[in-house]
C-alpha cells in the first residue's frame, strides 16, 4: 500500500508562467490584483514575474514595478534568465530568483540560443554569488520527460542536470513536463529516482495538461514522495518555444484533488476561483478548467476590501 503526505505545497505560477504567454497585454494593476487575490486565497509561494527584454516578451515590460509593488507575503519568485536579469531583480528588491535550463539541447537552443552545457556555464557563477547573499534560488528543469524536437528524455540525463544544480547550491528543483506528454508511470519513476538520489533538496513537480494527464501525473508523483507542485490558476500558460504545449495544470483542480485525499494545503479553492474570475476579463478567451467551470461564484468584491488585515513586510 502506498503512502501519501499529510501536507503539500502549491507554488503558483500563473502571474508569471501563465500571463507571460498571453498575447493580449494585461495591465500592471490587473496583474497586481491577481497576485493579491491569490495571496488572499492562501498562496504563500508564487512566481510573480520574469525579468527579460520587453522586445522579446512585451507582457513582462512592467517586471520591475511588479516586483516593487507586489505585497511582500511569503516567497515571491522572479525568473532571471541572465546576469542582467539578476541585477535588475535584486535592485527591485527580489529575495528569491529562478533560472530555467532545459535537459534538451535543442530546446535550449530554440529558447535562449545556448546548449545545456553553455547555459550551465553561464549561470553557475550567478548561482554561487546569489547564495553568498542568502538569496533563495530555484532551478527550473525544462523538458524533463519529452522534448518537442528530440522526443523522449532519459531519466539519467535529468538526474545529471539536477545534480549539477545541487552542487551549485540551489534550494529547489522544479522538474517540468514542459509539453505535457508524460504518463503516470514515467512520473512515478522519475520522481522516485530524484527523491532517492537528492533527499535533501526541495523537489517540485511541474506538469502541463496538454493531454489531460496532469492530475494523474500529480497523483503518481505524490506516491513517489513529492509534496510540492507548480500550478497555474485557471490553467493559464504554455510555452512559446515548445510547439504543442498547452496550459499548466490548474491550481483549483490540484487543490481540489489534494483536499479530496485529505492532504492539507492551506489554500481555499473558492478564493482561487475568485482570483481566476478577477483575471479572466483581462485575457484572451474563456477559462474552462474543471473546478472553476463548476463553481457558482457570488459577486466579486474588491480585493482591497478583503485584505486590510494584511501587511506588506
Amino acid at each position: 500500500m502506498f503512502s501519501l503526505p499529510k501536507n503539500a505545497t502549491i507554488i503558483e505560477v500563473g502571474p508569471r508562467d501563465g500571463l507571460q504567454n498571453e498575447k493580449k497585454y494585461v495591465e500592471t494593476a490587473d496583474k497586481l490584483a491577481f497576485i493579491e487575490a491569490l495571496q488572499i486565497a492562501g498562496i504563500d509561494e508564487m512566481e510573480i514575474t520574469s525579468i527579460d527584454s520587453p522586445k522579446w516578451e512585451p507582457q513582462i515590460g512592467d517586471a520591475k514595478e511588479i516586483v516593487e509593488k507586489s505585497p511582500r507575503i511569503g516567497r515571491q519568485i522572479v525568473l532571471t534568465p541572465n546576469a542582467k536579469g539578476v541585477e535588475l531583480a535584486l535592485a527591485a528588491g527580489a529575495k528569491n530568483v529562478a533560472f530555467f535550463v532545459g535537459v534538451s539541447n535543442s530546446f535550449n537552443k530554440k529558447n535562449i540560443n545556448k546548449t545545456t552545457d553553455e547555459s550551465m556555464e553561464a549561470i553557475a557563477p550567478l548561482i554561487k554569488d546569489l547564495k553568498t547573499k542568502n538569496i533563495f534560488v530555484r532551478a527550473c528543469i525544462s523538458t524533463a520527460f519529452y522534448c518537442p524536437y528530440e522526443g523522449k528524455i532519459e531519466p539519467k540525463a535529468v538526474l545529471q542536470l539536477c545534480k549539477q544544480f545541487v552542487r551549485l547550491g540551489v534550494d529547489e528543483l522544479s522538474v517540468a513536463d514542459t509539453i505535457g506528454q508524460a504518463n503516470p508511470v514515467e512520473s512515478y519513476q522519475l520522481f522516485s529516482l530524484l527523491k532517492k538520489e537528492l533527499p535533501k533538496t526541495l523537489i517540485t513537480a511541474h506538469f502541463h495538461d496538454t493531454r489531460k494527464m496532469a492530475i494523474a501525473n500529480i497523483f503518481a508523483s505524490l506516491q513517489a514522495g513529492v509534496d510540492r507542485f507548480d500550478t497555474s490558476s485557471g490553467g493559464l500558460g504554455g510555452c512559446p518555444f515548445a510547439p504543442g504545449a498547452t496550459g499548466n495544470v490548474a491550481t483549483e483542480d490540484v487543490v481540489h484533488l489534494l483536499d479530496s485525499l485529505g492532504i492539507e494545503t492551506g489554500i481555499d479553492v473558492e478564493k482561487i476561483c475568485r482570483a481566476v474570475a478577477r483575471i479572466e476579463p483581462h485575457i484572451e478567451g474563456k477559462i474552462e478548467t474543471g473546478m472553476y467551470r463548476l463553481f457558482e461564484l457570488p459577486p466579486l468584491i474588491d480585493v482591497g476590501d478583503s485584505c486590510e488585515h494584511q501587511t506588506n513586510v
